[in-house]
């Protein structure tokens, strides 16, 4: 059994539809980020850095104690080699997909958090943030939507865990501030993955997408944005 600590947003919707693609066991263990469950002592033992998602495999790779991993890029990693899917063997093969997912979580992800931060929740409008951050996500949707009119089909060629950490991020575009009109490619693909039944079921854990659109309050905003430096430090 894998436990998935978990709050509704795309880097845990990643998680949980790799867990029902690679039809492996788990449950759900809720994370509040909106209440500041995540500098708790407990969950900062599991995820250092107090975001999620994180996960703890009761039955690792190899046997033995159970194993904490946290950051998103590493979860996959790990349960496409516990599964033996969704990441070629062959060399070339594999570190194209590596390749695509560091340019998600170094790239489409955090920019991504950047633009929707200033467009949508920060209470001072900064237009050079606003520009800068919609500027470069509307530059990263052409560099999907090129690599995925080259292939015609999926970002590596078939469906791996390139396409699993990047299609959340995508889900946010109208958030974003963009049309998938203007970018046909990902507009295809985007509708592919979306189709698959075990992406469906890995969206609607935690309440599915429609929890993005809750109404963030002053004390949200005082826990996601200002964060203290320690965890005990957190009032609640």
């Amino acid at each position: 059994m894998i436990d998935l600590y978990f709050d509704p947003t795309p880097n845990t919707w990643k998680v949980s539809i790799m867990l029902e693609e690679c039809g492996l066991p788990y449950r759900l263990l809720p994370v509040s980020i909106r209440a500041g469950d995540q500098f708790s002592p407990e969950f900062t033992r599991i995820s250092p850095n107090s975001r999620v998602p994180a996960i703890v495999d009761h039955a690792p790779i190899g046997g033995g104690r159970p194993l904490a991993i946290f950051e998103s890029g590493a979860i996959l990693l790990y349960l496409a080699e516990k599964a033996g899917k969704f990441m070629p063997l062959d060399v070339a093969g594999r570190y194209t997909v590596m390749q695509w997912l560091m340019w998600q979580v170094g790239g489409l992800g955090p920019i991504g958090g950047q633009n929707g931060h200033f467009a949508l929740y920060a209470q001072e409008k900064i237009p050079y943030a606003i520009e800068r951050f919609g500027r470069e996500m509307r530059r990263l949707y052409g560099v999907l939507d090129r690599r995925l009119q080259e292939t015609g089909s999926y970002i590596a060629g078939g469906y791996s865990v390139a396409d699993i950490t990047c299609f959340p991020w995508i889900m946010t575009h109208k958030k974003q501030g963009l049309t998938l009109d203007d970018f046909p490619g990902v507009k295809r693909w985007f509708a592919e993955v979306r189709a698959r039944p075990l992406v469906q079921q890995g969206l609607a854990a935690g309440g599915g997408p429609s929890q993005l659109a809750r109404p963030m309050s002053d004390a949200d905003r005082g826990v996601l944005f200002a964060a203290p430096s320690k965890p005990e430090g957190l009032t609640r």
